[in-house]
């Protein structure tokens, strides 16, 4: 029995690996394929926007595996194209393009662990889901990647705004690994990041660090 999402890629021109424009196309396209929730698109897209995503199309975590390795792959060690692909699939910022940035940057043998949180510092924006960036940070530690150091999460705590609230995120999941991992001083940062008004989740991950 063929596979829809199998047979699309796999009629694609490999020259298309070359070209991290095109793999941006390529990528939007085979995101639907075989996604049955696209039947509910009006839904899906409504909690895209409320999300504050782009685009929200439902495809499932196990499809944009399979695409991200279809781009591993077809890489065949040069990830040169695939370092473009993620700051432009982030700046289109679909629900599915963050989900695949994730999964990119976890698995990039070209990407440091540090190199990798630099990368996510610079794309970040005025305002982004907290999601998304639990989506990075969550891939991350599947991968065993490294934490973020000390010294740059203080750096972005003193940025405040997105910075700030990834700095609380990635301070959390380091908290989560090793509770004796957060040293006082970023405990003390905690206090003076400017959050949303509201039961958000954001506060609850600060008040459960202090």
């Amino acid at each position: 029995m063929s596979d829809p999402l199998d047979d699309h890629l796999r009629q694609l021109n490999p020259m298309c690996h070359r070209n991290s424009k095109k793999l941006l196309n390529e990528v939007r396209e085979a995101y639907p394929i075989g996604v049955p929730a696209l039947i509910a698109k009006s839904s899906t897209d409504r909690l895209g926007q409320a999300a504050g995503y782009s685009f929200h199309l439902g495809t499932p975590d196990d499809v944009l595996r399979r695409i991200c390795s279809w781009l591993l792959t077809g890489a065949n060690g040069n990830e040169q194209e695939l370092r473009k692909l993620v700051p432009a699939l982030w700046s289109r910022h679909g629900r599915e393009d963050i989900a695949l940035v994730a999964l990119l940057m976890a698995n990039l043998h070209d990407l440091t662990d540090d190199d990798s949180w630099l990368l996510l510092a610079e794309m970040v924006g005025n305002s982004e889901p907290a999601e998304a960036l639990l989506l990075v940070i969550e891939e991350a530690g599947r991968a065993t990647r490294s934490p973020v150091g000390d010294e740059m999460l203080l750096t972005w705590f003193g940025k405040q705004g997105t910075l700030a609230h990834l700095a609380i995120l990635c301070a959390h999941a380091k908290w989560k690994t090793n509770a004796d991992a957060i040293p006082n001083e970023i405990l003390g940062e905690l206090t003076s990041v400017g959050l949303p008004t509201g039961d958000s989740l954001l506060r609850r991950v600060r008040d459960r660090l202090l």
